[in-house]
């Protein structure tokens, strides 16, 4: 594997949504990353197939039945040798498998133990089942998501689960490994969903603090209030955004969209921003997105056609960044970020589950025989 993070040995517990959103942002970065399967696991290529199982992507599947004779010594033998573990389940449950952070610290003291959890390792909630959207809401982020006038509005599970939940998983994972290059020492990396979400809000504290930002959403200078920052419908049922926050962008957008009346001067008032969106939605529900495109696009007046699942990979400027990429047939984000001397390869299609078990074991080191042996219990 090329990349950043060649080198990097790193054991994924399987679960579902942002502990292997991490693992995947860890393996297209170079890092060998192995899943751990659990026994009764569903196996999507029955299905769909496993190509359509974009967050498994790059990583060997080893399916390993953990109450099986054999089967947690198998996986602290490959844990010795790793550099950091990833996890996602409710607090406690490896420890009751036995495979809890001072059992493998004790058999490698210099393992990264990586925990994803919704509401953090301890406190009144860390047992309570949820999903992104609870998660959001405890942090203060879901209010102020939507309109004024209607319930907050689910940003899919985005804030939560990748945001707030896998990325900054793989960030606590990497800032350990740094720390463990000078100490030699690993350690345990609590990261909760409700946190990295309210982290990722932490300019809209600022604002807040300084009387910037209101309580009411929709009615402030990001969530849609100002009538400069929003999306507007256009003449083919079709969506543009505008941000034009700045003054000389501003500027730029009323020259080129014609904003002539003096109305528009007031950019910053906020009491005359609900007037001003109803007028400037009338304008631009006057012409297409292509028409709008062909006048904005690439301007500064910080401007963009509102794209689709399906226009996305082909707009010119994603073609030309390949941002997006075609595996086996199914097109998905490309690796990100983007690195000058140590470029990423192109991500491989996960495999099926378990489909690589005897490999990945022969590997990481361990014997035919022992494996035979594994094999005979059941293990895998």
């Amino acid at each position: 594997m090329a990349g950043p993070l060649a080198g990097l040995k790193i054991v994924e517990m399987v679960g579902l949504g942002p502990a292997p959103f991490c693992a995947m942002l860890l393996a297209d970065l170079g890092a060998e990353v192995i899943r751990i399967d659990r026994a009764g696991a569903v196996d999507v290529s029955g299905l769909a197939g496993s190509r359509f199982d974009v967050l498994a992507r790059g990583r060997r599947s080893l399916k390993l039945d953990l109450k099986k004779p054999g089967a947690r010594d198998a996986l602290l033998e490959l844990l010795a040798q790793a550099d950091a573990l990833i996890e996602g389940f409710r607090p406690g449950a490896l420890e009751r498998m036995g495979l809890g952070p001072d059992v493998c610290l004790a058999h490698n003291p210099r393992l990264v133990y990586g925990r994803m959890t919704g509401w953090g390792q301890n406190g009144p909630l860390a047992q309570a089942a949820g999903h992104d959207i609870n998660y959001i809401a405890l942090s203060g982020v879901l209010h102020a998501i939507g309109s004024a006038d209607r319930p907050p509005v689910p940003p899919i599970n985005l804030l939560g689960d990748f945001g707030g939940g896998g990325m900054l998983l793989a960030f606590g994972v990497l800032a350990a490994l740094h720390e463990t290059g000078r100490s030699g020492r690993g350690q345990v990396v609590d990261a909760a969903m409700t946190e990295g979400s309210a982290l990722l809000a932490s300019m809209i504290w600022g604002y807040k603090s300084a009387g910037f930002w209101n309580a009411e959403r929709g009615t402030n200078i990001l969530d849609g209030g100002a009538h400069f920052y929003g999306s507007y419908l256009c003449a083919d049922d079709k969506y543009i955004a505008v941000a034009a926050v700045e003054p000389k962008f501003y500027a730029l957008l009323r020259q080129k969209a014609q904003l002539d009346d003096p109305a528009f001067d007031a950019q910053m008032d906020a009491q005359q921003w609900p007037q001003l969106k109803l007028r400037l939605a009338d304008i631009f529900r006057c012409r297409t997105r292509a028409q709008w495109c062909e006048l904005l696009e690439g301007s500064d007046a910080c401007f963009a056609p509102v794209l689709d699942w399906d226009e996305a990979p082909t707009h010119p400027h994603n073609r030309e960044r390949a941002a997006f990429v075609e595996i086996e047939g199914v097109t998905q984000p490309a690796p990100a970020p983007r690195f000058s001397r140590t470029p990423a390869d192109r991500p491989q299609a996960a495999t099926g589950i378990g489909s690589d078990s005897v490999a990945i074991l022969r590997d990481w080191g361990l014997q035919d025989e022992r494996i035979a042996q594994l094999k005979q219990f059941g293990a895998i």
